[in-house]
C-alpha cells in the first residue's frame, strides 16, 4: 500500500515522503531559510525596458529583480490599437508600470527569478488561468477512455468568458458537480486577487502558494494513496482540516504518528533519504552510479563495480544498464534535479539490448510529474534527457558550497600549493621598492618550504636585497594563503612574528553573508471556498439477496445460449444427409437410364460423368462448413463399388470430353446460383432464424484468386456442342437429374 508520510516534528525541516511498501520513490523537503517563491502573485513595478532580450525587469519585492519575457506577457497589457505590424515591448509596457506577475522559476545562483503575467491557479481537481483564453485543455498523463470521459465532462462546466482551464489528472471520474465546484473556487479566488491588487501600490505579495503539507497533500493524493501519516499534532489538524473543506470523502486517510519510534525509522525510510545525499549510489547487484551536478548539466556515469550477474561481458552491461535506469529515474525524482541530464551507460554492443535500457528507462520515469523528454543512446554509449524543474533541488534547499574547495571538489597537493608559492614570491619581490613579502600559509605547506626549499628562498633575498617572512597558521588550510608586501615607506610591525598570523574562520563568515528572509505577509489569506463539496457519486452495491441469486443461477444463461447452436448444427447434418441420399438417388436413376440404352452408352456415360464432377464441386462447400476436426468420412463405398465398372469404361472417353466438361462447370454455376437466390425467401417462409455462418470459401480475398475460363464473356449453355438426340424418356430422366444437382449445388452453397 502506497503512503505519505509526513515528518515535521523539527521546525528547521518538513520532510515530504511517498513510500510504497517500503521502498522509498519520492522526497520533498522544505527548510525556513529558502523561503519558496514559485507560484506566489505579487504586484510589482517595472523598472527597465530591454529591447535587445526582449525582456523587462519588475521590482516585486525581493533583493533581486525579476526577469519579465517578451512571450510571457498577457493580451489584457497589449494596446487597444494592435495595428498590422510587429509590436515590441516597447509598445506594450513602460517603466513605472504596475503589473500583477507569477513566479515561473525561482532565483538559482546570480539569475533573478522568472516572471509571468499569465497567472495560473491551480486546484485540486483543475487549474485555471483567468487571463488566458487560448490556453486550456486536458493533462497529457489522462490517455484512452478516461480522455473522452473528461472531454464530455469539460464542455459540460460553466466557464466565464476569457479564462482557460486544464482539467489534472486527479479529475478523471468526478462528476461535473465537483468539477464545477473546482471551477468556482478559483474564479472565487481571482476575483479576491484582482480586488486586493486594487487596495495598494506595488510592490507586495498579494496570493503566496500554500506550504508544502498542503502542496503535498492537494499534488499526490490520489486514489491509490491509503494513507497520509503526520507525526506533528499541529501539521495534523491543519493537514485535516484542508482535506475536509477540499476532499471531504479521503478524510479517513489522515492519521496521526504519536509513537515513540520515529516515523522514518518505523518505515525504514530513513536510509534510504540518505542516499539523496551521497555522490555515488550502490545497485543492487554490485555496481554503482555516480552522479555529478555541473553548472550547465547532471552527468551520470554508470559503473558496473562488483556486477557479476551476467554469463559474459555482454550480458553483465545489459543486466547492470537495467538496474541503473530504473534507479537514476528514482534518485531524480529524490534530488529533484531538473535540467539536462547526460547519462553514461556502459557500453553494449546489441541494438536490441540499447532499445530495451531506452525502453526500461521511459517505462521508470512516467509515474514523475514533471515533463521528462528521453533521446536515444548514441554511438558514444551516452543518452540525453531533460527533467522539468518542478522546485530547488535538494543540492540547493539543504546543502552549502565546501568552504575548502569553493565547490570545486578538489584541492591542491602541499607540493604543487609550495611551487606556486615560491613562484608568486618571485614575483612580488621583483616589483619596485618592495622591503618585505610576508606570507601566511598552512602549516604543511610553510613546513615544506622552510625545508626543502630553503636555499631558493635565500637566493631570492639575496637578488633582490629584501626580506621574506614565512609564518605557519594553523587557521589556514590548503589551498589558502595570505600575502602581503611592503614598500621601503612604510612602516613595519615591531611585533614577533608568531603574533602576526590572522584567525579566519570561514563558516562564520559564510553565515553572515546568508541573507536575512523577511516573512512576507500576503494580502489574501484563508481563502475558503464559498460553498462544501459536493459529495462523490458512488455506484450502489447490489444486495446480498441479489448476489447470491446471481451467484445461484448465473450458470444456466450459458447453457440457454448453447441450445440453438446444437439445434443449427442437427440442421446442417441433417441436410447433408438428406444431400447425399439425393445423390444416391441420382445415381441409381443413371444407371437405371443406361442400363436401357446401350447403343448410346458411351455418350451418356461421359454426360454422367460430367454431372459427377459437377456434384463433387458443389459438395465442397457444404464440406468445408463442417467441423474438420469432427468430419466424417461418407458412406459411399458401398455406392461406388458398382461404378468401378464404369469408370474404367469411360476413362477413355471423359479424356475426349475435357474441354466439354470445363463449359458445363460454367453453365452449372451459373445455374446454381440462380436457384440459390430462388431458394432464400423459400427458406425465410420456413422460420429458419439460424444465423448464416460465412464460409471462408466467400471471402474476398479467396473470390480474388479464382481465375476464369478463357472466353468466358462469350460462353454460355446455347454455345455448348450439339449433343445426338436420344429417346423421350432418356431425355426427362437426364432432366430430372440435371435439376436435381441444380437444386442440390444451391442447397450445399445456402
Amino acid at each position: 500500500m502506497k503512503r505519505m508520510l509526513i515528518n515535521a516534528t523539527q521546525s528547521e525541516e518538513v520532510r515530504i515522503a511517498l513510500v510504497d511498501g517500503q521502498k522509498l520513490y519520492d522526497l520533498d523537503v522544505e527548510t525556513p531559510h529558502h523561503q519558496k517563491k514559485k507560484a506566489n502573485i505579487y504586484k510589482g513595478t517595472i523598472t527597465r525596458i530591454e529591447p535587445s532580450l526582449e525582456a523587462a525587469f519588475v521590482d516585486y519585492g525581493a533583493e533581486r529583480h525579476g526577469f519579465l519575457p517578451f512571450k510571457e506577457i498577457a493580451e489584457e497589457y497589449y494596446p487597444d490599437n494592435k495595428g498590422n505590424g510587429r509590436l515590441s515591448i516597447k509598445d506594450i509596457l513602460k517603466e513605472g508600470q504596475e503589473v500583477i506577475v507569477q513566479v515561473q522559476k525561482e532565483e538559482r545562483g546570480n539569475k533573478g527569478a522568472a516572471l509571468t503575467t499569465q497567472i495560473t491557479l491551480a486546484g485540486p481537481y483543475v487549474v485555471m488561468m483567468p487571463n488566458n483564453p487560448k490556453a486550456g485543455g486536458i493533462s497529457r498523463r489522462i490517455e484512452g477512455e478516461d480522455r473522452s470521459e473528461t472531454r464530455d465532462a469539460l464542455q459540460d462546466l460553466n466557464m466565464p468568458e476569457g479564462m482557460g482551464l486544464i482539467i489534472r489528472t486527479a479529475g478523471v471520474g468526478k462528476s461535473t458537480e465537483e468539477l464545477q465546484w473546482g471551477v468556482n473556487y478559483l474564479v472565487q479566488l481571482w476575483e479576491a486577487i484582482q480586488k486586493a491588487s486594487k487596495e495598494k501600490s506595488a510592490p507586495f505579495l498579494i496570493h503566496q502558494e500554500s506550504d508544502i503539507v498542503i502542496l503535498a497533500i492537494r499534488d499526490y493524493l490520489r486514489q491509490d494513496i491509503g494513507e497520509i501519516i503526520i507525526d506533528d499534532m499541529e501539521t495534523f489538524h491543519k493537514a485535516r482540516d484542508f482535506v475536509q473543506h477540499v476532499m471531504p470523502h479521503q478524510v479517513y486517510k489522515v492519521k496521526p504518528y504519536q509513537d515513540t519510534i520515529p516515523l522514518f525509522t518505523r518505515f525504514q525510510v530513513e536510509s534510504q533519504i540518505e542516499t539523496a545525499y551521497t555522490r555515488e549510489v550502490t545497485l543492487p547487484s554490485g555496481g554503482a552510479i555516480v552522479i555529478d551536478i555541473t553548472e550547465a548539466l547532471t552527468s551520470i556515469d554508470i559503473n558496473s563495480s562488483r556486477s557479476t550477474k551476467g554469463g559474459d561481458i555482454e550480458e553483465t552491461a545489459y543486466h547492470t544498464n537495467l538496474e541503473a535506469a530504473c534507479e537514476i529515474a528514482r534518485q531524480l525524482r529524490l534530488r529533484d534535479i531538473g535540467g539536462l541530464v547526460v547519462i553514461d551507460f556502459i557500453d553494449m554492443h546489441s541494438n536490441r539490448h540499447q532499445r530495451d535500457v531506452e525502453n526500461k528507462m521511459r517505462e521508470a520515469v512516467k509515474s514523475d510529474r514533471a515533463r521528462v523528454q528521453i533521446g536515444k543512446i548514441s554511438r558514444f554509449g551516452l543518452l540525453e534527457m531533460s527533467r522539468q524543474r518542478l522546485r530547488p533541488s535538494i543540492e540547493e534547499s539543504t546543502q552549502m558550497v565546501c568552504p575548502r574547495c569553493n565547490g570545486v571538489g578538489v584541492i591542491r597537493g602541499v607540493q604543487s600549493l609550495a611551487l606556486s608559492i615560491l613562484r608568486l614570491l618571485e614575483e612580488e619581490a621583483m616589483k619596485e621598492n618592495t622591503r618585505r613579502v610576508t606570507v601566511q600559509l598552512p602549516v604543511d605547506v610553510a613546513t615544506f618550504l622552510l625545508n626543502e626549499k630553503r636555499h631558493q628562498i635565500i637566493n631570492i633575498e639575496d637578488r633582490h636585497n629584501l626580506h621574506v617572512l614565512i609564518v605557519p597558521n594553523e587557521h589556514l588550510d590548503t589551498p589558502d594563503y595570505l600575502m602581503e608586501r611592503t614598500r621601503s615607506g612604510d612602516e613595519l610591525s615591531t611585533d614577533s612574528s608568531y603574533k602576526i598570523k590572522e584567525f579566519i574562520d570561514k563558516e562564520t563568515q559564510q553565515k553572515q553573508d546568508l541573507p536575512t528572509i523577511a516573512k512576507e505577509e500576503p494580502a489574501i489569506k484563508n481563502m475558503q471556498p464559498s460553498s462544501p463539496p459536493p459529495a462523490p457519486k458512488t455506484e450502489a452495491k447490489p444486495g446480498l439477496f441479489v448476489r447470491l441469486w446471481k451467484t445461484l443461477f448465473a450458470t444456466e444463461e450459458p447453457e440457454k445460449e448453447e441450445e440453438p447452436q446444437k439445434t443449427g448444427n442437427k440442421g446442417r447434418n441433417n441436410r447433408n444427409n438428406n444431400n447425399r441420399n439425393r445423390n444416391n438417388r441420382n445415381r441409381n436413376n443413371r444407371r437405371r437410364s443406361s442400363s436401357e440404352n446401350d447403343d448410346n452408352a458411351d455418350k451418356n456415360e461421359s454426360r454422367k460423368e460430367n454431372k459427377r464432377s459437377e456434384n463433387k464441386a458443389s459438395d465442397k462447400p457444404s464440406e468445408s462448413r463442417e467441423n474438420p476436426r469432427r468430419r466424417r468420412p461418407r458412406n459411399t463405398q458401398s455406392d461406388n463399388k458398382p461404378d468401378a465398372k464404369e469408370t474404367k469404361s469411360t476413362k477413355a472417353s471423359s479424356n475426349k470430353t475435357e474441354d466439354t466438361t470445363r463449359q458445363s462447370k460454367a453453365s452449372t454455376n451459373d445455374e446454381s446460383t440462380t436457384a440459390d437466390t430462388a431458394n432464400k425467401p423459400a427458406k425465410k417462409e420456413q422460420g429458419n432464424d439460424r444465423p448464416r455462418r460465412r464460409s471462408r470459401y466467400n471471402t474476398r480475398s479467396y473470390n480474388s484468386r479464382r481465375r476464369k475460363p478463357e472466353g468466358a464473356e462469350n460462353m454460355s449453355i446455347h454455345s455448348l456442342p450439339e449433343q445426338p438426340k436420344a429417346t423421350d424418356t432418356q431425355n426427362k430422366e437426364g432432366q430430372s437429374s440435371g435439376n436435381d444437382n441444380t437444386t442440390e449445388s444451391a442447397e450445399n452453397k445456402a
